[in-house]
């Protein structure tokens, strides 16, 4: 499966953006798919998953409030509107889809919030 994302850039701080994950292929397994994130000299980190089939989510308590990640109904694209974006949101974010344990990641795509 491969994994494009889009719908990153630069903006304000209190500004929003809206990042989605197309997946190359479908299942019926039960699977997630999520987004995480890495800044310049920082680990990588989890910001939102979904679990497809239930759709149920969990966030990193960084995020929670002002990220709200959603799947379209074929749960082939996932999205991430992210709010009141701050610096600290700068970083790269990768789509992620997790099935049986193998996870796949996508080639990630730049959020820049500036002050």
């Amino acid at each position: 499966v491969q994994l494009v994302e889009s719908g990153g850039g630069s903006v304000q701080a209190g500004g929003s953006l809206r990042l989605s994950c197309e997946a190359s292929e479908s299942t019926f397994l039960i699977h997630t798919m999520g987004w995480h994130r890495q800044a310049p000299g920082k680990q990588r980190e989890m910001v939102a998953e979904i679990t497809i089939n239930y759709g149920s989510t969990a966030y990193a308590d960084s995020v929670k409030g002002r990220f709200t990640i959603s799947a379209d109904r074929a749960g082939n694209t996932i999205y991430l509107q992210m709010n009141s974006l701050k610096p600290e949101d700068t970083a790269k974010y990768y789509c992620t889809r997790r099935l049986n344990n193998v996870i796949t990641w996508g080639q990630g795509t730049q959020v820049t919030v500036s002050s």
